[in-house]
């Protein structure tokens, strides 16, 4: 099944400060804050909802195709896609715009300043579902607002089931607004912390939520997960990490998961079970699109962790 996946594409340039920003930083002058910090270490990540989504789905092989707008200096990350073997004919390049960034500075606490230009983001709206053939699954991933308004009325108009995967994307959104989405999607996923947002906002619980989708998926970080599907919930295991390295792009890693088993036609435990671990691979390496394993790696991962084969 052909999977569209709308969403952002980005830039993460991420700087590590080799100190502690409280050091530098004088509580009683905030109010006239100027600092400069020196990053010996940077590095330049591909990035964005969409791209990590897309480049995990074509880890498991399946059939990913994606639509988001990008800027004049999209040039490396399209080269990336087609060396990736990924379908990047819906990627739109927004003349006279960057791609989105995120400058993201660390320091040794882990503490983040994090500046995102949206970019070529805010014109994803241009782009049209219509325009897509062949789709028989979507994901709605964080977006430009009036492109995440458009393509979630577009799916539900063309009779694709899709998952709303709000993210960094929810606080654009109205309680009026949230409902909408759900009405409209056929799944939703969230973390914990966009699934209490989404209840304060609606006022709605969990259970009422989930009754306006065929899933709602909560994941918890290191906890697992629960989906909310069939009048039940079902709970799904965490899958230990080689290590903690970084959590960028985990949530993306575990979505092509979703889409994966959704695709197959599989049950909502197994269905997690793959998002579970593909979420565990990808926090034990650097960026949201280093991991580099083969469909018979994964697999093998999937034996060690639940005691069965995934396929």
């Amino acid at each position: 099944m052909r999977t569209l996946i709308c969403g952002s594409m980005a830039y993460d340039t991420i700087m590590v400060f080799p100190d502690h920003f409280k050091n530098h930083i004088l509580p009683d002058q905030i109010h006239i804050l100027n600092v400069a910090f020196l990053v010996p270490e940077m590095r330049r990540e591909f990035g964005g909802c969409a791209g990590n989504i897309a480049y995990n789905l074509r880890l498991l092989e399946g059939d990913a195709l994606i639509m988001a707008t990008v800027g004049d200096d999209s040039a490396p990350y399209m080269h990336r896609l087609k060396q990736l073997g990924l379908d990047a004919s819906h990627v739109k390049e927004m003349p006279g715009s960057f791609t989105a960034q995120a400058f993201i500075t660390t320091d040794l606490s882990d503490n983040q300043i994090t500046a995102f230009h949206p970019g070529a983001m805010n014109h994803s709206h241009e782009n049209r579902v219509a325009e897509a053939t062949n789709v028989g699954l979507g994901i709605l991933a964080p977006d430009g607002r009036e492109g995440m308004m458009r393509h979630a009325r577009e799916f539900h108009e063309a009779g694709i089931p899709f998952v709303f995967d709000p993210g960094q994307g929810l606080p654009m959104f109205n309680g009026e607004e949230l409902l909408e989405f759900l009405k409209l999607a056929s799944y939703c996923t969230v973390n914990d912390y966009e699934a209490k947002l989404i209840c304060d906002r609606t006022g709605c619980s969990l259970e009422q939520l989930a009754s306006h989708v065929q899933a709602l998926i909560v994941t918890l970080g290191g906890e697992g997960s629960h989906i909310y599907a069939d009048g039940q919930r079902h709970e799904i295991p965490s899958v230990k990490p080689d290590s903690v390295v970084d959590p960028t792009g985990c949530g993306d890693a575990y979505r092509a998961g979703l889409l994966y088993g959704i695709a197959q036609g599989w049950n909502w435990g197994k269905t997690g079970r793959l998002a579970s671990l593909m979420g565990s691979i990808k926090i034990a390496h650097r960026g949201g699109q280093n991991h580099k394993l083969s469909r018979a790696d994964i697999a093998a991962r999937y034996q060690a962790a639940f005691g069965e084969q995934p396929w």
